[in-house]
């Protein structure tokens, strides 16, 4: 019975407001979320919640700020579809529903004393974020930092602030290209890739994290091959159109594999036999 009533609590929402929404660019938010009961998310890097509003449904939404003991947690949301465009018309104060956290996070703790090559594309930041403000918390238990971002046009980089701030963080290495030559843009031009044959790695002692859109992956693992990283310590986040988050509907499955469950985050050697993941 005990088993039975805590996999109904998991299909039942939290409570939560929307607290605070930031327009980072026109198509992104960023919403400070504030959880009605008092209790902290309790999430890790990586993770994703899945977010109702009532009369609309339910879609998943990757947190973005790092782990907190409050009861509060911050997700960057695109217009996309009908749940996140009725999401954008929402006012602050605003109630909806929380579910989760779900999926396997980063291995923040393994990656200490490593060297770490962050590879964003457009909204990848967005799961990305929480992950290197967790690492600039305990900066001094990491080694190099160098985040490689790219995106289609200037006016797509998100979270600009805090870009300039983690420029100035110690040991940290920040790439920012653009796809096409742009009259606003004086800045490095090019895919992201484009900055691989250039960086200088201690393949020993490097581990890569990639998120992004699925056609970057294979260009950004070829270039990480011939820097020799090993399968293992590349990290890669999955996006796929997930419903439940409890394996149940199987809408996110790639052959045997739930990414809601076995993921978002992988490690490159897991997946590298699933031709459908990347």
């Amino acid at each position: 019975m005990a088993e039975a009533a805590n996999m109904q609590s998991a299909y039942l929402s939290r409570p939560a407001r929307i607290d605070r929404i930031t327009r980072l660019t026109e198509k992104e938010r960023l919403y400070r979320i504030v959880l009605e009961d008092g209790k902290t998310l309790g999430h890790k890097p990586g993770q994703f919640v899945m977010l109702s509003i009532l009369g609309i449904g339910e879609a998943p939404i990757s947190v973005s700020s790092p782990p907190d003991r409050k009861n509060e947690f911050e997700i960057c949301v695109r217009a996309v579809g009908n749940l996140t465009n009725v999401l954008h018309t929402l006012p602050k104060g605003a109630k909806i529903g929380i579910r989760g956290p779900y999926g396997k996070p980063f291995p923040v703790e393994e990656m200490e004393s490593k060297d770490i090559l962050f590879i964003a594309g457009g909204i990848g930041l967005v799961p990305m974020r929480s992950l290197i403000k967790t690492v600039l918390m305990k900066r001094q238990s990491y080694g190099r930092i160098i985040l490689l971002y790219g995106v289609k046009a200037p006016e797509e980089i998100l979270f600009k602030d805090e870009l300039n701030e983690w420029a100035r963080a110690q040991d940290f290495d920040l790439r920012i290209t653009v796809d096409k030559p742009h009259p606003e843009w004086e800045g490095h031009t090019g895919v992201v890739t484009t900055y691989l044959p250039e960086l200088k790695l201690d393949e020993a002692k490097t581990v890569a994290v990639i998120v992004g859109p699925p056609v970057m992956y294979k260009y950004v693992i070829m270039g990480l091959g011939e820097k020799r990283i090993a399968g293992h310590e590349i990290f890669l986040s999955l996006e796929r159109r997930m419903k439940c988050g409890l394996g149940k509907c199987g809408h996110c499955q790639i052959n045997s594999v739930y990414v809601c469950q076995e993921g978002p985050v992988f490690r490159l050697s897991e997946i590298r036999h699933l031709r459908e993941a990347i």
